[in-house]
């Protein structure tokens, strides 16, 4: 028969032993940038109201998994203010960098927005072209710090084209299940 058994064809997906997946050793090195951060993880949110004021903390859980038969990662984000959100994160091996694709329940769109970026040390960070309200040129920056394998925090912050300026307007801090 041409179809395999699904144990043999799909040996890096999502199972009762291995419910976030696993890392697939045919896949590009740099999708263990994120091997901390599989599972499941207890989150604040705070991000910046209108007003510019950090609004109340938001509880949330935010789940990341190898998909792809173990080729990439994804995360979905569960928040009690019914605002989800998630990503598909792919390595290009020809830009040597990662392409996250987003997506949420507030908005559908018909192109994903794209941040790209790597792994330095013990950060990830990611970049998005975006102008500042007054026009200046620069990026949403993702920075995802004090990774370990028990917790990590997450920053989104619009800087300048050289990064000397930045303005933080959402948070995260995470805590893994046990």
């Amino acid at each position: 028969s041409f179809y395999l058994p699904l144990s043999a064809q799909y040996e890096y997906a999502s199972t009762n032993e291995n419910p976030f997946g696993k890392y697939n050793s045919k896949a590009p090195k740099q999708l263990l940038d994120y091997k901390e951060l599989i599972g499941l993880s207890k989150c604040v949110s705070v991000s910046r109201k209108p007003d510019q004021t950090w609004a109340k903390p938001v509880n949330m859980t935010w789940e990341w998994k190898y998909i792809m038969n173990g080729m990439a990662v994804q995360d979905l984000t569960l928040k009690e203010d019914a605002r989800h959100s998630g990503s598909i994160r792919q390595y290009d091996k020809d830009s040597l960098q990662w392409n996250v694709h987003y997506y949420s329940s507030i908005t559908t769109p018909s192109t994903l927005q794209t941040w790209k970026g790597n792994r330095k040390n013990n950060k990830i960070v990611l970049y998005k072209k975006h102008n500042s309200p007054t026009g200046v040129k620069g990026f949403f920056r993702l920075t995802f710090y004090d990774i370990t394998k028990k917790s990590f925090n997450w920053i989104g912050e619009w800087v300048d084209l050289k990064e000397t300026i930045a303005f933080s307007t959402w948070k995260i801090s995470c805590t893994k299940n046990e």
